[in-house]
């Protein structure tokens, strides 16, 4: 059982940037997937980043691209999301979650993903 515990969420002015970091604990973090997903109230979570248990091809929303960055480090069983050039359309929740996989994968899929954490809100300011 992994447990997952996002942090780093907040307010900040558009064009600002914030970073957030996901500890995981309870299972052997190099043997999962990790993504970041974000829900606004009254729509669906979305995907946003996602990267392989070795760290290799990250991947990101299009909606996101050029502006965050997943990132990881098995070392310190920590995900983070560096998000910059904010925009208020990125208000939401952030979740972290994770897959456990044999395989080089990464998953765009909310259903694919075995754990989640509690999320951290984002709120950008115009």
């Amino acid at each position: 059982q992994v447990q997952l515990v996002e942090s780093g969420g907040g307010l900040v002015q558009a064009g600002g940037s914030l970073r957030l970091s996901c500890a995981a604990s309870g299972g052997p973090f190099s043997s999962y997937a990790m993504g970041w997903f974000r829900q606004t109230p009254g729509l669906e979570r979305e995907f946003v980043a996602a990267i392989n248990p070795s760290g290799g091809s990250p991947n990101h929303a299009n909606s996101v691209k050029g502006r965050f960055i997943i990132s990881r480090d098995n070392a310190k069983n920590t995900v983070d999301l560096q998000m910059n050039s904010l925009k208020i359309e990125d208000t939401a929740v952030y979740y972290c979650a994770a897959k456990r996989t044999s395989s080089t994968f990464y998953f765009v899929g909310q259903g694919e993903y075995d754990y989640w954490g509690q999320g951290t809100q984002v709120t950008v300011s115009s």
